[in-house]
């Protein structure tokens, strides 16, 4: 009895970790204008549950005319959901000042019954948050 709880717990701690490699990566997205203009949106999920957000624009006309926003916190994932939070001692300081509290997105994958050879890149696509701009964005997952 001993060994088969020992083996339960083995195989339950494996398939945990075996998991946690499932959504996290780095998602990103950027968009050129013709006239030079640029937008980079950029978000790390790490294996600890933890995430880093940065958005970079270069704009001729905007003042000022190069802007650099941060946010971090901490990600969980509920089936294809990724739910963002960020805890506004710890994570929102100067510089990280994006709060991500009632953030959600979509992860979209190829699905594993697809045989075709479609091409399907992974996504993260924000359908929910307090931040306007950051709703209905869509960053791929980098190879």
């Amino acid at each position: 009895m001993r060994n088969f709880l020992v083996l339960f717990f083995a195989v339950f701690a494996f398939t945990l970790t075996a998991q946690s490699g499932v959504h996290d990566g780095i998602f990103e997205v950027k968009h050129e204008v013709s006239n030079g203009d640029y937008h980079e949106y950029r978000i790390t999920l790490n294996p600890d549950g933890t995430f880093i957000f940065h958005s970079h624009s270069e704009i001729a006309m905007g003042i000022p005319p190069k802007n650099d926003t941060y946010g971090k916190g901490t990600w969980r994932a509920e089936k294809n959901t990724i739910i963002f939070t960020s805890d506004k001692i710890k994570d929102l300081d100067e510089i990280h000042s994006l709060d991500f509290n009632g953030t959600k997105a979509r992860y979209d994958t190829k699905s594993p019954r697809d045989k075709s050879d479609r091409i399907i890149r992974t996504k993260l696509k924000f359908y929910q948050s307090d931040i306007s701009w950051v709703r209905g964005k869509e960053l791929f997952k980098t190879e």
